[in-house]
């Protein structure tokens, strides 16, 4: 006698539901438009996992594509001869992803593939160091005797670090997959799940939006953007459009007013999931967005915003070539991030919002960068003030916990006790990410701590997590 669970029965349901809607020709559906979200997902990530970060595609399968039931019905094909893979719901709605060794992994969304694979990628700069062996850490991964460990209770560091891969709710796994510690400059401390290595380039999600803060100084530093004029969008050109009047710093800090919903599992035909797993130019869906509010006024942080600002970067360049060339050369080069990956969309604009794949070492460089103030081997390579102007609150943030593209800790200016992590210092600011990603930079503690999982089902702490590497100290006062 064959038992019906109640996942197989709620399974069988959804793909006579799905079968009837495609009938009666209802596009419209909220039912059916989880359908192509869901490819694309699937498609997309199982495409990055595999052929960058060079991870099982069983595993990836079972421990980052099984947190929605419909991901059950999505059937996948990796073809490793072509690096690509392939996603199809019971026949009906099909997607495609691509890896190049360039770009990563990109999602078709409908465009030219050939159209894709032609784009001038021999600009690109091999990544550097080439032999990081042999470089002294940071630049390298040669680790010299660190000389700040006698400030730290190794014991009490080593237990922060196991903590932070237990699994106390094993039906709500945390999947801790790699901490680094950078103190002073020194990697001090680092741990890695099992199959994650300090080679394997994990993704950043929402920390990508940190990346793009650094491209935006960049070319402000090449003098080919300003912050404070009007944001160079095509679509709001028109006389009369309230939105010309938004600046490139109102989208840096969230402050643009534009509408936009920023939900991912509890709400999967939300615009985020929209725009990352169906839409070909990210940016010019999210530049369609109409004003909810008055610019300024209001705080609404959104992944189409971080695609504008990413999409202005590109139109700043003359010649596609230097724009696909820019993030490696100007940045991932200059401070050793030799894995990071910033994936495009189909457009050829880089996913300035959520598509960066680093290991946890380059994450931890990226934060020792803005630790120290944008300066790398005696460099100034972003534009002095830039941390600075950074980590200032946007005023459109009712607990000061935003400036541009970070986010901070600095609390509520008459109580500053009200913050939103108040176990840490003021001082502290992040780069967070989708799945609980994090990169903690705190200066007046000279610490960096990087936290990369796969938590879906919420329970990681990363308020206490930090809080944890900061008792072991030796010298460690309680947050101001």
């Amino acid at each position: 006698m064959r038992i019906f669970t109640k996942k197989r029965i709620w399974i069988s349901l959804l793909i006579i539901l799905l079968a009837v809607l495609v009938y009666l020709g209802v596009s419209y559906s909220p039912y059916l438009q989880q359908g192509p979200i869901g490819c694309g997902y699937k498609a997309k990530i199982l495409c990055s996992g595999v052929f960058v970060s060079e991870r099982d595609p069983e595993l990836i399968i079972e421990q980052d594509l099984s947190f929605h039931p419909l991901f059950d019905l999505i059937k996948t094909k990796v073809d490793f001869e072509n690096k690509e893979v392939t996603a199809s719901l019971i026949g009906l709605v099909k997607a495609k992803a691509i890896y190049t060794d360039e770009l990563g992994g990109i999602l078709l969304s409908g465009a030219d593939e050939e159209a894709i694979r032609s784009w001038p990628v021999s600009s690109i700069a091999e990544p550097q160091p080439s032999n990081p062996d042999q470089i002294l850490w940071p630049t390298g991964d040669l680790i010299p005797e660190t000389q700040h460990l006698e400030e730290w209770d190794l014991s009490l560091l080593n237990k922060a670090l196991d903590k932070a891969f237990e699994e106390p709710y094993p039906e709500h796994p945390l999947r801790t997959r790699a901490v680094v510690v950078v103190y002073r400059g020194d990697l001090i401390a680092e741990q890695y799940a099992e199959n994650i290595t300090q080679d394997t380039p994990l993704i950043g999600w929402s920390m990508s939006k940190s990346i793009t803060n650094a491209l935006v100084g960049l070319r402000v530093k090449d003098g080919k953007l300003d912050v404070h004029e009007p944001a160079p969008v095509p679509e709001w050109q028109d006389r009369g459009d309230p939105r010309s009047d938004i600046t490139l710093n109102h989208l840096l800090t969230m402050s643009s007013g534009l509408e936009f919903q920023e939900t991912y599992e509890s709400d999967p035909i939300s615009d985020v999931n929209i725009m990352l797993f169906t839409k070909q130019d990210m940016g010019a869906f999210a530049a369609s967005f109409l004003l909810e509010a008055k610019i300024g006024d209001k705080f609404n942080y959104s992944s189409g915003t971080a695609n504008i600002i990413s999409r202005i970067i590109r139109h700043s360049f003359d010649r596609y070539e230097e724009y696909l060339a820019f993030p490696r050369k100007e940045l991932f080069n200059k401070i050793g991030m030799r894995s990071a990956v910033l994936e495009p969309d189909a457009s050829g604009t880089f996913m300035g919002s959520s598509s960066c794949y680093a290991t946890a070492r380059d994450w931890a460089r990226f934060g020792l960068f803005y630790l120290q103030n944008g300066v790398w081997d005696g460099e100034q390579v972003l534009p002095e003030g830039w941390v600075e102007y950074t980590t200032t609150p946007t005023p459109a943030s009712i607990k000061r916990q935003y400036g541009a593209l970070f986010w901070l800790n600095t609390g509520n200016e008459k109580n500053p006790r009200k913050r939103r992590y108040p176990q840490l210092p003021r001082d502290a600011f992040f780069c967070l990410g989708h799945n609980d990603q994090s990169v903690t930079i705190i200066p007046s503690k000279h610490l960096v701590v990087v936290r990369l999982g796969m938590t879906t089902n919420g329970g990681w702490d990363m308020e206490d997590f930090i809080a944890d590497i900061l008792d072991s100290m030796k010298v460690h006062s309680q947050p101001q």
